[in-house]
């Protein structure tokens, strides 16, 4: 595959032609896909509701891919495809993004599909989505006639195209969420959902299953070929698991346990691939409380760090399959850069910065009690790294207590509301680091929601560096303000970077086409079928 760097260049360069159709096939089909056929993906992850347009995640955004339409698609090699947008043209100052729709679509209650909810799901997007920053610069949505769209913004913003994405950018039904009610909360989230997507909603059990079935009136003529989609919640990936052997589950996402990974490679009705997570980019950290003593105290947070053996965790822990990570952006991103601030083990630095901050060990020993949280449903990249913590906190003088919560939404209501010591995360790049990163470290985007910067941590340079990068289309003058902020986070350590989480996906090999594009999961399934 090519540097994504490169990809990103013929991206900026293929957006600055004018905007006919890209048509390049989304995947290459071994044989003919035939319609027909329901397929059961399995997950550990618990959704809320299935509104992606308030909602990030791998929870809700399985499910939302499915029943809301985005404007465009992206295919493996980070290409812009067209979706419900059949064309599109980025203005040359970046300022400005015209979508031309396709004539005929509809919602699933058979109202058409125009410009004017195009507009609508982007200001409600911009207004409502915890990635503030992903629609920051927009400001308005015209509407000259009813397939047209052009989003028109404050600044340039080099991420805009990528914000299109099925997981990003669901196309809501105007006269279903302009009724004036709170969109986070809005009753039609998770009953009677109206979506533009390929399939429509059945039915919705919070915690057990989403049933979803072809439909019929779909954009694109004659997809999709399935004519289910189920997805199917077990908390217990062992359990999970068994039933992908067993063909009750015909995809599982996600899976990042070494065991696992081990064991399905050797099951011979089974295929693995690690193809479609390139967009996401998935990091395993350790987020610290900064509003809170003694975590507000660099000095703690350092001592932290310096406990912690990333090359351990990642060939013992995790079987070789992951990588130490040492900073906010992936590796692969084309602004990651190698200076960054690290933490080598040692106890002895650990204890001396403990003792400078004042943390003396009692008669027990123990300087400072804490707990540790951590994201339910991937046990390998968080449970068993936070227990392992537990024992190196140990060695100088932390007695640390892991504490798991009953399912995602439990944990992520304790840690929007800031009600934490630290806790393991496991979280996406989402491709740009407009989109995926800013959100975290910004000051302005402190808010009592999951996976913003729920770290509660502030540095005006940061924000300026941020804000800055964020408007400059040159991605070598980008790359300049994110190196400066990489080494800045790395020293304030808001945040202790743990690994790079290696994640596959497994499928029955009867399954063709799955997910692999650069959102792999998060994709639409209309193009999945069974062999």
């Amino acid at each position: 595959m090519p540097s994504l760097f490169a990809a990103r260049r013929r991206l900026c360069s293929m957006l600055a032609l004018a905007g006919a159709a890209l048509t390049l096939p989304l995947a290459a089909h071994a044989d003919e896909p035939r319609r027909g056929g329901t397929l059961v993906v399995g997950t550990t992850q618990t959704a809320r509701h299935l509104n992606g347009a308030v909602q990030p995640g791998s929870a809700t955004g399985i499910p939302s891919t499915q029943l809301f339409a985005s404007p465009l698609r992206f295919d493996d090699q980070w290409r812009p495809q067209p979706y419900l947008a059949e064309s599109w043209k980025l203005a040359d100052d970046g300022k400005s993004l015209t979508l031309n729709l396709r004539k005929g679509a509809v919602f699933h209650d058979g109202k058409p599909i125009t410009s004017a909810d195009v507009a609508f799901s982007i200001m409600a997007i911009k207004a409502n989505h915890p990635f503030q920053t992903m629609m920051g610069p927009v400001e308005k949505v015209e509407t000259p006639d009813p397939q047209t769209a052009i989003i028109r913004m404050s600044a340039p913003h080099p991420a805009i195209v990528l914000a299109m994405s099925p997981a990003l950018c669901p196309i809501l039904p105007k006269h279903i969420y302009g009724d004036g009610q709170d969109l986070k909360s809005h009753p039609r989230n998770s009953a009677d959902v109206v979506g533009s997507g390929p399939f429509k909603l059945v039915e919705f059990k919070p915690g057990q299953r989403i049933v979803m079935e072809r439909f019929d009136k779909f954009f694109l003529p004659g997809k999709p070929y399935l004519d289910k989609v189920i997805v199917t919640v077990t908390p217990d990936p062992a359990s999970l698991l068994l039933s992908l052997e067993r063909g009750d589950i015909q995809l599982l996402p996600l899976v990042s346990a070494p065991a696992d990974l081990r064991r399905i490679s050797q099951h011979a009705a089974l295929a693995l691939t690690p193809k479609g997570y390139e967009g996401l980019g998935p990091l395993n950290w350790l987020a610290f409380n900064t509003g809170r003593k003694p975590f507000s105290d660099l000095r703690v947070r350092k001592a932290i760090a310096h406990t912690v053996d990333k090359n351990f965790i990642a060939k013992a822990l995790m079987g070789g399959f992951a990588q130490p990570a040492d900073g906010p952006l992936v590796p692969s991103s084309p602004f990651a850069v190698t200076d960054v601030v690290r933490y080598p083990v040692d106890l002895k630095k650990a204890a001396a910065l403990l003792d400078e901050a004042g943390l003396k060990p009692d008669a027990n020993g123990v300087r400072l009690k804490m707990t540790i949280d951590y994201l339910p449903g991937f046990d390998d990249q968080q449970k068993t790294v936070a227990e392992y913590l537990r024992s190196q906190l140990k060695k100088v003088g932390i007695a640390a207590d892991v504490r798991t919560s009953a399912d995602f939404p439990a944990w992520s209501k304790r840690i929007a509301a800031r009600d934490f010591d630290v806790t393991m995360d496991a979280v996406f790049n989402w491709g740009d680091p407009i989109i995926g990163v800013h959100r975290t470290y910004l000051s302005t985007n402190i808010k009592p929601i999951v996976w913003t910067n729920t770290q509660d941590y502030r540095n005006p340079q940061v924000d300026e560096l941020l804000n800055t990068a964020g408007g400059i289309l040159d991605a070598t003058k980008r790359k300049a303000y994110y190196a400066t902020f990489q080494k800045i986070v790395t020293d304030e350590l808001p945040i202790h970077f743990i690994n790079v989480m290696s994640m596959h996906t497994a499928f029955n090999r009867k399954v063709g086409n799955p997910p692999t594009t650069i959102w792999g999961p998060l994709s639409p399934y209309d193009e999945v079928y069974f062999k």
